[in-house]
């Protein structure tokens, strides 16, 4: 069996409306991408944003009248449909497609992100147990490959982590299977907290070794863990935007002990020297590292 595949683009305040028109003519399924290489950064809580210019796919059975389709969008619309394309599309395994294009990846000599669904390429290598899912961070995107590669090739033994704006808990596992004592994981939306903890365990990660809190709670659980709320770590990691990144460069350079370090990412190449400039004057920060149009800042207090 083959299938009919249309191709509408059209812009984000269209998007919602035309996806809701393609189930209702009995689109199987709908999938909204990029139509113009546009970064969508973390979204905040609650948030569901979309590409300034969005391609929607809706794929339908093959006996589909397609004229007859294109007329009713274009009628309950209200107007002319946006440009489109129609394709056939030969009968494949969808899941097993989808599960194909996700593969276990390397970061430096030891450590690997291996979805659950396959076999680990070096067993005797530092492996994570990652799925895709709803938080962000599975290794894929630039900003946590690099700080994936930092982690991989610095000492982590012994050492007690902040990950702020942590979402699947990536970087704080990676720290620990890597020999990291204590991880301290903060993210704003509690599906973040949620997908943290479960990743953990998948990962063997002792619940003792890796807690978790909202950024309201940090002082507090630093007071249970340290015994003090102004107890500075050795490593603050955080992978989420240059604007919370400069809001947050007093706080996150507190949460540092003396001699302890930093890495930052989620910066893109143009907002480099404003994130650089507000923790130049507390800390000692490292030339940039860049991947495509991304940076990951380092410095030492």
């Amino acid at each position: 069996m083959s299938w009919l595949q249309l191709h509408l683009h059209t812009q984000a305040d269209n998007a919602e409306q035309l996806e809701q028109l393609l189930l209702n003519q009995g689109a199987l399924s709908v999938t909204l991408q990029d139509n113009a290489d546009q970064p969508l950064l973390e979204p905040g809580v609650g948030e569901t944003p979309l590409w300034d210019a969005t391609k929607l796919s809706a794929l339908f059975p093959q006996n589909i009248n397609l004229e007859n389709l294109l007329d009713a969008l274009s009628q309950q619309l209200g107007h002319p449909l946006p440009p489109y394309e129609v394709e056939r599309v030969a009968d494949e395994n969808w899941e097993r497609r989808w599960l194909d294009d996700f593969s276990a990846m390397q970061f430096g000599q030891q450590l690997w992100i291996v979805p659950s669904w396959q076999q680990p390429p070096d067993p005797n290598a530092c492996n994570i147990i990652l799925d895709p899912g709803l938080a962000f961070g599975t290794g894929t995107h630039p900003t946590t490959a690099m700080c994936l590669e930092w982690l991989a090739v610095n000492p982590m033994k012994g050492q007690s982590i902040i990950d702020y704006g942590c979402g699947s808990g990536i970087l704080a596992i990676a720290a620990l299977l890597l020999g990291a004592e204590l991880a301290i994981c903060v993210d704003n939306d509690p599906q973040a907290l949620i997908a943290t903890a479960a990743n953990a365990e998948q990962n063997g990660i002792d619940a003792s070794k890796l807690v978790t809190c909202l950024p309201e709670a940090l002082d507090d659980t630093l007071q249970q863990q340290f015994g003090s709320a102004k107890h500075g770590c050795d490593l603050v990691m955080a992978n989420i935007l240059a604007g919370p990144l400069i809001t947050l460069a007093p706080r996150l350079i507190d949460l540092l002990r003396d001699g302890g370090q930093i890495m930052l990412s989620g910066i893109l190449s143009e907002q480099c020297t404003a994130v650089t400039t507000a923790y130049a004057s507390s800390m000692t920060m490292q030339l940039p590292h860049s991947t495509d149009q991304w940076i990951r800042l380092n410095g030492q207090k």
